[in-house]
């Protein structure tokens, strides 16, 4: 298997794990306020990991700490902007707009790496466009904040996805994986401090719902993307990423009710198309596509 593949694969693991995400936290808001609910999250992420980088950091390099910073605080504010937009609106759309990061990378990408992505990827950029349309428009439903906060989460995610590929080729990638969720912790402490009315009932929902974050939402997936996106591009990365409304959407009906509807199928169903041309542009564009590494 080629590692572009198996880099992709597991990818669109975590893909599938992020989908459950949005049922799972939206079920926990009932039970703790949302800055602490980050703080948790990521604060018991930090301790975990941090037997497996303990002996390095005396010897971290400015690059690392400066990349794992900047990616920590991106993350931090996609996170934060992300669980407070799900106080105000449902599960599965904010797994819709949420996958608009698949709009924003390419736009970034350009802006701070100087790659332009491929006629395939731009191609399958437009498609999971069109299905995000779509999924987002519901009848009845109606723009709120909770929407507008987490379209700015896909702006952060967007920006996330960019740093992580420039810093992730020359830094350390434990390192940075490790302080991706200090920075994100510390945030979210000050932010609760500072913002939040808290709330915590450790019920039995919430205990599950924490562990699944931080096992598999967290320490997995975030070590995984860390690990293996630099093995792809970073629009190819976002159309896969540009999945997880659908798993979402599916999730969040099993576990929470919610329905999209027909055109929510169709939009999921253009998504995924979006997703295929994307991953078969070498073969369906070959030769037509160029890119400009980061200089």
């Amino acid at each position: 298997m080629k590692s572009r593949t198996k880099a992709e694969l597991l990818l669109l693991s975590c893909t599938l794990i992020w989908g459950g995400t949005f049922a799972v936290t939206k079920t926990g808001l009932e039970d703790v306020s949302p800055m602490l609910f980050v703080a948790i999250r990521f604060g018991i992420a930090t301790l975990l990991f941090l037997p497996f980088v303990a002996g390095g950091i005396r010897s971290m390099t400015r690059l690392t700490a400066r990349g794992g910073i900047l990616i920590g605080l991106l993350l931090f504010f996609g996170f934060v902007t992300q669980t407070i937009g799900l106080q105000y609106t449902s599960a599965s759309k904010s797994g819709f707009i949420t996958g608009l990061l698949v709009v924003f990378t390419p736009m970034f990408q350009i802006m701070f790496s100087r790659q332009l992505p491929k006629a395939g990827n731009v191609i399958g950029v437009i498609l999971v466009t069109v299905g995000l349309y779509f999924l987002t428009s519901p009848e009845g439903s109606e723009f709120n904040r909770g929407d507008l906060l987490t379209l700015m989460c896909a702006a952060f995610f967007g920006l996330y996805i960019v740093f992580l590929d420039i810093y992730t080729r020359n830094g350390d990638v434990k390192q940075i994986a490790f302080l991706q969720f200090a920075v994100t912790a510390g945030g979210g402490i000050v932010g609760a401090i500072m913002f939040d009315e808290t709330l915590l009932r450790p019920t039995g929902d919430l205990v599950w719902g924490i562990a699944y974050l931080v096992l598999l939402a967290t320490l997995y997936t975030l070590t995984v993307q860390t690990r293996y996106q630099k093995e792809t591009t970073p629009t190819r990365a976002a159309i896969i990423f540009s999945v997880e409304p659908v798993f979402a959407a599916v999730i969040a009906y099993f576990a929470l009710g919610e329905t999209i509807g027909l055109s929510g199928v169709l939009g999921g169903g253009i998504i995924v198309l979006g997703l295929l041309v994307s991953e078969l542009s070498d073969v369906l564009f070959r030769g037509r596509g160029s890119a400009v590494e980061p200089g």
